[in-house]
């Protein structure tokens, strides 16, 4: 039985078969999914964005703390 050729590639690339599909699809489509590049695009979204409302925000420790006391859970046993 012959191994599909997509398969032997994804194989020799180190991808799952449904890691190699999106990336033939891709190419196909003429789609860029470079992971890298995805994540480079996204930080510079983030980077770029209005932070000024995040000095609104509570204590994530606080609301932590609280969550928990609402639950009756302890961090201490």
């Amino acid at each position: 039985m012959r191994i599909p050729r997509h398969a032997e590639q994804a194989e020799r690339e180190h991808r799952s078969l449904a890691q190699q599909t999106l990336a033939v699809l891709s190419r196909g489509l003429r789609v860029e999914v470079d992971a890298k590049t995805r994540r480079k695009k996204v930080l510079e979204a983030i980077a770029g964005m209005d932070h000024s409302q995040t000095k609104k925000l509570r204590d994530p420790a606080r609301l932590i703390r609280e969550d928990r006391s609402r639950r009756g859970w302890s961090c201490h046993g």
